[in-house]
């Protein structure tokens, strides 16, 4: 398969997208955080100083999405209909998952929007609990699925079954 960022030449180049058709598009994304038992303690009680660390990364989460096209160059500006940002606490294992649902009609798909929206939501837990915890381990992003445009649905599971 080619790469299409690339022209001819080798140039770094955004995708015109103005022939494809308009549908609706949608990517959910997830990464997860790591946190000593302490920070863990500290974020499910709301100890915080920063303040409710999960409903700030929840926001900066949201921004992140919408501001994907002026941080990633070839990224197209899209005009996103929803954002999602939701976490699940695994106490046991002291982590926190974050989840990321992005959804547009568009000619271009919305997948590096979650990935975004989940990489600038667990930095944010990463800044708001640094004072306690700067072992932190960030991980495992990675698209779960997509839907819409030509390439059709993508889930992560079906591709795992599958290999």
């Amino acid at each position: 398969m080619d790469f299409t960022h690339f022209d001819e030449q080798g140039n770094a180049i955004m995708v015109d997208v103005s022939d494809k058709d308009i549908t609706r598009r949608m990517a959910i994304a997830e990464g997860t955080i790591t946190v000593s038992p302490e920070c863990f303690a500290k974020i499910e009680a709301g100890d915080m100083k920063k303040g409710d660390v999960l409903g700030v990364a929840r926001i900066a989460g949201i921004m992140g999405a919408k501001k994907t096209a002026e941080l990633i160059p070839l990224c197209h500006i899209l005009n996103l209909t929803k954002v999602t940002l939701d976490f699940e606490k695994d106490r046991e294992n002291s982590r926190i998952r974050a989840v990321c649902t992005v959804r547009c009609t568009g000619r271009t798909g919305v997948e590096m929007e979650a990935l975004t929206g989940v990489s600038t939501a667990l930095l944010t837990v990463y800044d708001m609990c640094k004072a306690i915890d700067r072992g932190m381990e960030i991980s495992g992003i990675h698209l779960v699925h997509k839907e819409g445009g030509a390439s059709g649905v993508f889930d992560r599971t079906i591709q795992e079954e599958q290999a």
